[in-house]
């Protein structure tokens, strides 16, 4: 999920591979459907917890954006197709309560981000088309 806030920023969240702890990266919100889940009620249930933004899965509009992308975590090697949803949010509180107990153990913290400031950085986030694609979306 693309959550941008009323300055522009997206929200990301940083964690690690456990695998891998001294290469931690920022990523999107967002996980897995459930069985029966549409892709924006998984969007939605995601959002709040991992974030505690509550949104109605029909506010989510269509994806904007699919990829497939291939990684390990925990010697495992995975082949994931995601869809991205765009919303746009005031300027909630962010929190974490929601996260399950792996992610707990995996998940740092979380930041907005600017475009520029993902341009500039030295770190690693994911997906790593995200600048262009917000310019495209915010544009």
């Amino acid at each position: 999920m693309l959550v941008v806030d009323a300055a522009g920023r997206v929200l990301l969240l940083h964690g690690f591979n456990p695998d891998r702890r001294e290469e931690p990266y920022w990523f999107t919100v967002g996980g897995g459907a459930r069985p029966g889940e549409s892709l924006a009620q998984a969007a939605a249930r995601e959002l709040l917890e991992e974030s505690g933004i509550s949104v109605q899965p029909g506010e989510l509009g269509e994806p904007v954006w699919h990829e497939v992308a291939e990684f390990d975590f925990e010697g495992t090697r995975y082949r994931q197709e995601q869809d991205f949803f765009f919303l746009r949010v005031g300027s909630p509180q962010v929190h974490a309560d929601g996260l399950t107990d792996e992610e707990v153990a995996v998940v740092t913290g979380h930041q907005w981000w600017t475009i520029d400031e993902l341009e500039s950085t030295d770190e690693t986030f994911y997906p790593v088309e995200l600048p262009a694609l917000l310019r495209q979306l915010t544009a």
